[in-house]
Order: C-alpha cells, then sequence, then structure tokens
C-alpha cells in the first residue's frame, strides 16, 4: 500500500546516446575497385547505422565508502564500494550488454591514517576470511553465472599482502566458474 510513496533510486550514473556511424568521409576510390562493382546498399541504416549506447553504474548499497575509511569484506560477503556497471548496445533490433563490476579485494584488509596512500594490513586471519569471500563469489555467480577476476593491486610494493591474500582466497575456493588474472599496473608503466 505505501509504493505509491516509494521512489526507486540509484547511487550511480545513467548515461543514453545515439550515434551515427558516416562511412560517407572515404573518397570514392576507397569504396570499390575495378574488380569489385559498387553494390547498392539494401537499407538505410547500412549507409549510416545507428547506434544506441547506454551506459548504466550502480553502486551497491552494502558497504558504500570512503576511499581509505572503507575497505575489504564483511561478515555477509559484501565487499566495500562495489559498483555494477552495465553497457548496452542496441543496433538492428538487436540489443547487446556487457557488465563489469569492480570491488574492494574481498578479504578482511584495512587502511589506516589519512596520510596518503597508507600502508594496507590484513585485519583476519584467512580461515577467517573462508567463509565471507565465499559468501561474496557465490553471490556473484548466481547473479553472471562465470567471472573473470581482474586483480589491479601492486604485486610487489606494499600492497602485495592484499594481493597475496586475494590469489590464495581464489585458490582455497576453486571455483572452475572463475578466472583468475593479475595485472600490475606498475608493470606497464
Amino acid at each position: 500500500e505505501v509504493d505509491f510513496w516509494i521512489i526507486p533510486i540509484i547511487q550511480g550514473f545513467v548515461q543514453i546516446e545515439e550515434l551515427v556511424v558516416n562511412y560517407s568521409e572515404s573518397s570514392d576510390d576507397d569504396k570499390s575497385s575495378p574488380e569489385t562493382p559498387p553494390q547498392e546498399s539494401s537499407c538505410v541504416d547500412d549507409v549510416h547505422p545507428t547506434f544506441l549506447v547506454a551506459l548504466i553504474s550502480r553502486r551497491s548499497r552494502h558497504r558504500a565508502g570512503m576511499r581509505y575509511k572503507r575497505r575489504g569484506v564483511d561478515k555477509n560477503g559484501n565487499v566495500a564500494n562495489y559498483v555494477e556497471t552495465e553497457q548496452l548496445i542496441h543496433v538492428h533490433n538487436h540489443t547487446l550488454s556487457y557488465i563489469q563490476t569492480r570491488g574492494s579485494v574481498p578479504v578482511f584488509w584495512s587502511q589506516v591514517g589519512y596520510r596518503y596512500n597508507p600502508r594496507p594490513r590484513l585485519d583476519k586471519s584467512e580461515n577467517e576470511t573462508v567463509s565471507c569471500f565465499r559468501a561474496h563469489f557465490e553471490e556473484q555467480l548466481k547473479n553472471y553465472k562465470k567471472q573473470v577476476i581482474i586483480n589491479l593491486v601492486d604485486q610487489t610494493g606494499r600492497e602485495k599482502i592484499i594481493g597475496d591474500a586475494y590469489l590464495k582466497q581464489v585458490l582455497l575456493y576453486n571455483n572452475a566458474n572463475l578466472t583468475y588474472v593479475s595485472f600490475d599496473f606498475h608493470e606497464h608503466w
């Protein structure tokens, strides 16, 4: 009975744009050769295809917080600052979707202090983390079926302790629907 008074909202971002691909900038020589006679377009969209592109980012209400203040996972498997971003492309009566999620490393960790880039620390043991890590990825796999984890943590510097704990939990979980990839920006800088 109160649905009339409830307004659904998201904390996030939405943008929808219509894009038109214009091929008319190429010269006539580029369009055909003596071996290939010019062909007439069968559809107006083939000349100037129109795409509708939407980008929607939704931030979770669980464990939202300021960077350096809210990190890691909680006892229910919710990770800090979790965001789901969906890209939708609609063309020729077909809609394609690509979903990407991001969030804090799902182990118990924190960073204390306000100075720039405080040193991370593990707050609970490997055994205390297992059930919460499992809860996080069981929810992810229920929603998305398969996932590729891209670990962006610095693998050699001060964040190494977090990256190592993450990899250890992935190995303990040992789920065929998870693919783990470590990508260290510092190696490609």
